[in-house]
């Protein structure tokens, strides 16, 4: 016969009674149901009083200073914060490098979940996550397409776990625009490029961008961001590109619209997202018989493998890094009631949209004298 919601709740509330104090993990493995189940029961037991929930764990009342009690060897502080990002390679290999970094700072531990770009699998990946014990999530869903906020978004509001969204924003007005959430100001990256570009004699530069993510979305914007800002039109439409594997006559296409609009004297420079599209098509030119920087200034975003390339291409880099540590240390203090909750156990604090500034990193690409590069000193004998 299936266990009633109410004999589960008599369960839970002896369990944590006899131990003074436990993780919502370890109740799911003694209940035999999932942690999802679990803090649903405790976020109704709490709100009635019989339990107390802090520092991501269950007390009874009046014994909320005894720590949650373990197995062997286990430490008692440690949280477990999950991560769904949609790939690991580029771009996001160094925001998940930051979270890692900042959980492991605090005494958490973090996984992680994959989504390979498909926003409609986003919900079963997290689920799985919280299936493993995350007692809170970090989420950056795999959307790709204007909609998919709308259409693949809205599952997030209703997770019974702390969310922080990264790299991510929600439609203003709706559910997601209520969450805490750490995000690059790609508008301001952008504002940084023209505006350097024009600093170096050049008239509006063009953009070259892809739309197929929410960084190339956001780039597109902050392009109109940014000429509306200076005062500026350009002298063309944006240039659409596409990756060169995936469609090579549409990158062919990009890349002799470009060409053309250079001949024709309607630009001298050119933003490019992102950095492969942006090498390829510096090496294409060439074979085309255009020269970077001499007939084209060229800027490309994101800093991936940008200074890699033949002609080190001058690039925006948003900070990635920093916002998988920003967002890892808001998560984890959500979890540990300090600064980003209330005064008072229980109470939370505002929720916060933290923008992170991208920066210019000067190379041969555009024309100008490449910052610096530091030189190991070595000592005399």
């Amino acid at each position: 016969m299936r266990e009633s919601a109410a004999e589960r709740h008599d369960r839970l509330l002896e369990l944590v009674r006899g131990r003074g104090s436990a993780r919502v993990s370890e109740l799911a493995a003694q209940l035999g149901v999932s942690p999802v189940t679990v803090r649903r029961d405790v976020e109704l037991l709490a709100n009635e009083g019989r339990l107390d929930r802090v520092h991501g764990s269950v007390s009874w009342p009046g014994a909320a200073d005894t720590p949650p009690q373990s197995g062997p060897g286990a430490d008692p502080r440690e949280l477990v914060i999950g991560m769904l990002a949609p790939n690991a390679t580029y771009y996001f290999a160094e925001v998940i490098r930051g979270a890692h970094e900042a959980a492991a700072a605090a005494g958490a531990r973090l996984i992680l979940r994959i989504s390979d770009y498909r926003p409609q699998e986003d919900a079963g990946r997290a689920a799985g996550l919280l299936a493993a014990g995350a007692e809170g999530l970090l989420i950056a869903p795999g959307w790709k397409e204007p909609d998919d906020p709308v259409e693949h978004g809205a599952w997030i509001a209703g997770l019974p776990v702390p969310t922080v969204l990264l790299e991510r924003r929600g439609v203003p007005g709706r559910e997601l625009d209520d969450l805490d959430r750490v995000c690059s100001d790609h508008s301001h990256g952008v504002l940084i490029a023209v505006r350097h570009l024009l600093g170096l004699g050049h008239p509006t530069p063009l953009l070259v961008a892809r739309a197929d993510s929410p960084t190339a979305i956001a780039v597109r914007a902050g392009y109109r961001y940014a000429l509306d800002a200076l005062g500026l039109k350009s002298p063309l439409p944006p240039i659409g590109s596409v990756s060169a594997e995936a469609d090579p006559a549409g990158f062919e296409r990009a890349v002799q619209a470009l060409r053309t609009a250079v001949l024709a004297g309607q630009a001298t420079a050119a933003l490019v997202h992102n950095d492969v599209d942006a090498i390829r098509i510096v090496q294409r030119l060439a074979e085309l018989g255009m020269r970077v920087p001499d007939d084209l200034a060229v800027v490309a975003y994101d800093d991936e493998v940008a200074a890699l390339a033949d002609i080190p291409l001058t690039a925006v880099a948003p900070p990635k890094h920093e916002v998988g540590r920003y967002a890892a240390e808001l998560l984890i203090e959500r979890l540990r009631g300090g600064p980003a909750g209330g005064p008072g156990r229980g109470e939370e604090g505002p929720r916060r949209h933290v923008d992170l500034l991208p920066r210019l990193r000067v190379r041969s690409s555009c024309g100008a004298p490449s910052e610096p590069v530091p030189r190991a000193v070595t000592a005399q004998p």
